[in-house]
Parts: C-alpha cells; structure tokens; sequence
C-alpha cells in the first residue's frame, strides 16, 4: 500500500499536479479504500499544520531576499568579492563563487542568487575571455550556495517540518557552506588553468580598494549580521527575524541605496501572495500525510527497510544521498524537504546522526538538484538568461556538480563541520 502511495503521489508530480494535490489525492484514497480514519481526522490536521507560528518567517525571508536584491544589493556584494581575488588564474570565477556566497547569505535562495549574480557576473566573465556556457554553468552551481549559506530558505523549511531549531539550522550551514565553496574554488582553477581563462582586464584589488568596497556595501553585509546576530543572542526569534530583515532592507533599498522606490513596494509584496498559498496548500496536506503515516506505523517500516539493509551510518548516509539524488532529478526541493525528510529522519536517529547534521544532509543532497535534468530550476534560470541550452550548460557544470557530490561525502561522513558551531553557539 505504501508503495502505490508513493508511485502515484510522485507520478503526480512528474506530470506537473499541484503539489498539495499531488499530496492530497493519494492519501484521500487511502482513508477512501481502508476506511483507515476519518476525513474530520484528516481536516485537523490539515488545520494544524498551517496554524504553526514558526512558519511566518518563510514568506518574510523569501521577500527580504527581493527586497535586498531590488534595493542594490548584487553589485555591491560582486564587488567586495572582486577586491578580494586578484588578476589570477580563474579569477572571474573565484569572485562568482565568492559572490554567490556573500548574496546567499541575503537571499536565502538558489534560483534568485543565480538570477542576481548571473545578471552581472556571467557578461563579465564572457567578457574576459571565459566560455559562455562554463560561466553559466558555474553560476548555475555557484547558485546551489544559496540555500546552504545561512540564513536559509529550505533550512527553515526543514526546521519547521521537523520541528528543530530554526537558529541550530543556520549555525551548522556555516561549515559546510566553506568546504562547498572551497572546493568549487578549486575546481574552478583547475579548469581555468587547463583553457588558459587568465583575467586580461585589470582591475582595482588590494587593501584601498577592499575597504572601499566593503564601505559602499556595509549596509547589505550588516543585513545577515544583524539577522543572525539577533538569533544567536536571543535578541528576537527565527520568525520575528524575517520580519526584522523585510524591515531592514526596505530602510536600506528605500533611504540608504536609493535604488528602491516607494512603487515597488506593493508588487514586492504582491509577488510573494502566490508563493504563499502555494506553501499552504503544500504544508496542508504534508500535515495530514504524515498523521497518518505515523498512525499507520509507515514510518517505522521505512525505517526498519534502511536498517535491515545496515546499521553502519556511513552506509545510511550513501543510501540517503543516493535516494534524494534521484528523487531530487524529478520532484522540486520543497516537496522532497516536506515530503521525504520526516520519513528519513527516524532512520538518521537510529543510526545515532543528529536531526541538524541530517538537515545538513537533506539540504545538501538537494542542493544537487538545482542542476540535474530533468528539475533543475538552477539550470532553467540560466537558460532564460542567457539562451543557452540546458545540454550545453550541464555539459559545462558537469566538474562542478562532481565536486558537489564529493563535498556531500565529506560533509556526510564528518558530522563535526555541521556541528562545530551548533556545539559552540547552539
């Protein structure tokens, strides 16, 4: 039964149903043919999973990120990481990488740190002599640092589904977020060393020059260090955060940058209604599907099919990234973190994983979706932006996904990058 459940909830989904539909409809079967429970036990928890307070800070750090983007944010943050790297081997690169790392920690969001860091990056790096298709595909990649570098959408995501610190979240995105980075850095050099992409226009590094940009863009690095900042210290809470960061950057679009005006408030927010409800009608039937699971002991099915296959958490940790690789291919991120990761957490527990470093790994295998076919919202984003087929930029991101993979591995199998900081600040 567990099965037919699965295969007609992801058939669903291949064939682009809603996904609260694609959630509801099997287990409204389910209770049809079983008469297992109740439709009135299915409508509490539809109701209850909505009503949870901590999910208001999902649709503020989704807008904060537009409002921070809109209001001058991107070429700030480019530029702080241009000072940083000189006229080296690959250097355009480095600085995308190190530009999507600085504009995640504002966003939140793969698909709007492509968007934002492509627009200006990937003109650039054409510019300088780069392959077209290899700087879009390493934006597309470099984006994936999006929802790892704190703070994060999908960590929020995970923390409300399974009801872990939304603070503990982001303190363990810290370290994983360095080796992912630090090693598409490297990639990128071996590649550019390979094809000769040695920057041929100068530009402004050293000291001088690192300052100044750091103080023409203090108002959008002081952006995650108040949020943060304020989580870690008590100050406010995760959900009164994405309130206090929506706040911030429109202080900063509106009065600091000037780059906002007063008009772009309201479609701003208007944006956001549809992403909204779309969350709802996700989280809703999520809620129902896993008070039923739980009440006809699936979970603990799932959990004893991984555990009769090893106990070793090292194989669990395999068997997991291997599984949300493929269902990541053809099911969106949200859907997998709501869906999925209530199911694999009893399994990660038993084999002694912490649910934060669990998130880790959840949010990293997932990260690899963003850029493999037949879903990969990274890759789509790109090709819209560029014109540039999704074959030639996955040819090209190619290096950089295999590096993903590999900093999967380590970041799997050595908890402590996760949990360095959560052990430390938690």
């Amino acid at each position: 039964m567990i099965a037919m459940i699965f295969v007609l909830m992801f058939a669903l989904l291949f064939l682009g149903v809603p996904i609260g539909t694609s959630i509801g409809l099997p287990i409204a079967a389910l209770v049809t043919v079983t008469k297992i429970t109740s439709y009135e036990f299915l409508a509490q928890f539809l109701y209850t999973k909505m009503a949870d307070f901590t999910m208001l800070c999902i649709p503020f750090f989704m807008l904060a990120g537009d409002i921070m983007d809109r209001g001058g944010i991107s070429k700030r943050l480019i530029r702080i990481a241009n000072s940083l790297v000189g006229n080296v081997t690959g250097s355009l690169g480095i600085v995308a990488i190190l530009a999507c790392m600085f504009f995640g920690a504002v966003s939140g969001s793969a698909n709007a740190t492509v968007a934002a860091i492509g627009m200006f990056m990937i003109p650039s790096m054409v510019r300088d002599g780069y392959d077209k298709g290899y700087a879009v595909g390493l934006i597309c990649v470099a984006g994936g640092l999006g929802i790892i570098v704190p703070p994060s959408f999908p960590m929020v995501l995970y923390a409300v589904t399974n009801d872990v610190s939304i603070g503990d979240m982001f303190l363990a995105g810290w370290g994983p977020s360095i080796v992912v980075g630090g090693i598409l850095i490297l990639i990128n050099y071996i590649v550019s060393k390979k094809y000769g992409y040695k920057s041929v226009i100068p530009r402004k590094t050293g000291v001088k020059e690192f300052l100044a940009a750091v103080w023409d863009g203090k108002w959008a690095i002081f952006m995650p260090l108040i949020i943060l900042g304020g989580i870690y210290s008590g100050v406010f809470s995760a959900t009164e955060a994405g309130v206090v960061s929506c706040v911030y950057g429109l202080i900063v679009g509106l009065f600091l940058y000037r780059e906002m005006k007063p008009r772009d408030i309201v479609p701003l927010f208007k944006s956001k209604v549809n992403f909204l409800g779309g969350m709802m009608y996700c989280f809703a039937p999520a809620g129902a599907m896993g008070a039923v699971f739980a009440y006809l002991g699936y979970t603990t099915v799932i959990k004893n099919f991984f555990l009769g296959i090893s106990s070793n958490p090292y194989i669990i940790v395999l068997l997991m990234y291997a599984f949300l690789f493929v269902a990541g291919m053809f099911v969106q991120t949200s859907p997998m973190i709501v869906i999925i990761s209530p199911l694999l957490l009893p399994v990660a527990t038993a084999v002694g994983i912490d649910p934060i470093h669990f998130g880790v790994i959840v949010i990293l295998a997932l990260s690899v979706a963003f850029v493999t076919p037949p879903v990969a919202s990274n890759l789509f984003v790109g090709a819209s932006m560029t014109g540039i087929s999704i074959d030639k930029i996955t040819k090209a991101a190619m290096p950089f996904i295999a590096g993903l993979v590999v900093a999967e591995i380590i970041i799997g199998f050595v908890p402590a990058i996760s949990m360095v900081f959560v052990n430390v600040f938690g």
